[in-house]
């Protein structure tokens, strides 16, 4: 097969993917399913369906491709103030939680199942040990957890790859060399790779943020943006620190930054894509994920019976969840005590339903497999490793129970233990949207002082719409959005919706009777998507 043939199938293998990742997120969003659930189960179905193509997962093209842009995506969205405010609790489970997960895996291993050793059980916990930030983050929001445990979890997702990669590290060489490094090293290498990726991922940032004074065109911004985080991942593996940290650390950087050197427009263009592209390339880690089943099951074809296999898998799969729980309650319970007494934080000690959530919801992804598929299946001195076909299928089963049982049973979990998201304005948003609604008014009422008569009228009209949305927020002690109407919020949203609407027909009816052109249409129209997104964010906006 030529060049151009290879290309061609390979084209029209992405197209295939897209066309599922699109058709099956619609599904997922009428089922009200986290998306991630039915595009796993959406490839798993898939493969098995005769003459469908065959795509290989390249461990490369996950960590160099597709880490890096969702990595930075999700450290763009994550609060710093949050998880500063966590720190501790994060740091148990990203550092404690990882290490107690590959030793209670290796010793599992060693004495519960026979093709593996306590060494095989080490690497097998290293390429199990860490959660998917793509996966939990997704799923975590999508079924409405409290703003907390999201931040937990969040911030757990994206500091653990850190001690996951540097134990996985470890598992090879002890493998691979016969090699067992002693605690001083261990802990000299993970200081580097954690220490060495911020320090690269900041100075990323801190360049990128001084050239950004001086872009502000949409195109361009959005480029640099992509660029950002591969040249992060890539000068932090170089360095032989930490890709992930360095993506990470760039990405909250840039973020925090975002807002002084992106103008409004600019904002909306990169924010626009962004989110399209996380979608994408989300959606492709997914079902890519359920696409891998064949690949596995022929590499163990054989070797196990049926239902050896399953139980494997599904004993397998419940220790990881048991470790998890073993090791959350104690923590969040540590990581409180630190916060109160050492860091003068007060917040109330999490419940142990919170806690729970927290334990249930340590999702692996595709980071997980990709890790899995890396091991290598020849040995240092040129023997077959065994046992690498086993820890691959074995791992894939804990990624299809921790998103499909876990991610399924999270919305009846939370809402039994009643801690569903009641959504709407919190307390700390009411407060800052009143205290900028304020300082708005006063500025415009010594403006029209200032100004005089002539443009009296306008500061009237300008006023009367900030007072309306002061009205909303609570302007007083007592005031608040919760006393409002919601009967009347949503008819308010819907007139506002509907003029918009008659809008948006007679300009279009203008441009099919060549009235105007297209390049006025677009104008209006983005004039119109604004006041649109607006309206739903808030109607009186």
């Amino acid at each position: 097969m030529g060049l151009g043939e290879n290309f061609h199938a390979v084209e029209i293998v992405i197209l295939l993917l897209l066309v599922l990742v699109a058709v099956f997120a619609v599904m997922a969003n009428r089922l009200k399913v986290p998306y991630p659930i039915v595009l796993v189960m959406a490839g798993l179905f898939i493969s098995f369906v005769p003459h469908m193509p065959r795509v290989p997962l390249d461990p490369n093209i996950v960590f160099v491709i597709f880490l890096p842009p969702l990595l930075y995506a999700s450290a763009w969205t994550a609060s710093w103030r949050e998880f500063r405010r966590n720190a501790v609790v994060i740091g148990l489970l990203a550092v404690g939680l990882v290490g107690f997960t590959v030793w209670g895996v290796a010793e599992f291993s060693d004495r519960f199942i026979t093709a593996l050793d306590w060494k095989a059980g080490f690497l097998l916990g290293a390429v199990v040990s860490t959660t998917d930030a793509i996966a939990a983050t997704s799923i975590a929001k999508a079924v409405g957890l409290p703003r907390r445990i999201v931040d937990i979890l969040e911030g757990e997702s994206l500091m653990n790859d850190a001690t996951g990669l540097l134990a996985l590290e470890i598992g090879l060489g002890i493998i691979l060399r016969d090699h067992t490094p002693t605690l001083g090293s261990g802990a000299a290498r993970l200081i580097y790779l954690v220490v060495g990726g911020l320090v690269i991922g900041l100075l990323i940032g801190i360049i990128v943020g001084w050239l950004e004074k001086f872009i502000d065109d949409g195109p361009v911004e959005l480029v640099v943006s992509l660029v950002v985080p591969y040249a992060a991942y890539l000068a932090g593996e170089r360095a032989k620190a930490s890709g992930v940290l360095a993506v990470v650390a760039c990405g909250l950087y840039m973020s925090r930054k975002s807002t002084s050197f992106f103008s409004p427009t600019v904002r909306l263009q990169v924010n626009g894509a962004w989110e399209a592209l996380t979608f994408m390339l989300n959606g492709l880690v997914f079902v890519l994920i359920g696409l891998q089943l064949p690949y596995v099951l022929a590499g163990i074809h054989g070797k196990y019976t049926t239902g050896t296999l399953i139980f494997y898998g599904a004993v397998f799969s419940g220790i990881l969840i048991l470790l998890r729980m073993i090791w959350v309650f104690p923590a969040m319970k540590l990581a409180s005590y630190v916060e109160r007494r050492w860091m003068s934080h007060e917040e109330e000690t999490p419940s142990a339903r919170e806690v729970f959530v927290v334990g249930w919801t340590g999702m692996r992804g595709v980071l997980a497999l990709a890790a899995a598929i890396s091991v290598p299946e020849v040995l240092g001195d040129g023997r077959p490793f065994g046992p690498r076909n086993l820890i691959v299928f074995l791992a894939f089963c804990v990624i299809l129970v921790t998103l499909v049982l876990q991610g399924l049973t999270l919305p009846a979990l939370i809402r039994r233990l009643g801690l569903a998201s009641k959504g709407g304005m919190d307390r700390e948003e009411r407060d800052a949207r009143r205290i900028v609604l304020l300082a708005a008014v006063h500025h415009l009422e010594a403006a029209r002082k200032h100004d005089g008569p002539p443009t009296e009228h306008m500061y009237d009209d300008i006023l009367h719409r900030y007072r309306h949305k002061l009205a909303a927020v609570g302007a007083g002690a007592e005031e608040s959005l919760d006393a409002l109407d919601p009967k009347m919020v949503t008819r308010l949203q819907t007139i506002l919706e509907d003029a918009l609407n008659v809008e948006r027909r007679t300009l279009i009816g203008l441009r099919d009777r060549g009235k105007i052109g297209d390049d006025t249409l677009r104008t209006m129209e983005r004039e119109l998507d604004l006041a649109e997104s607006r309206s739903q964010i808030s109607p009186i906006a």
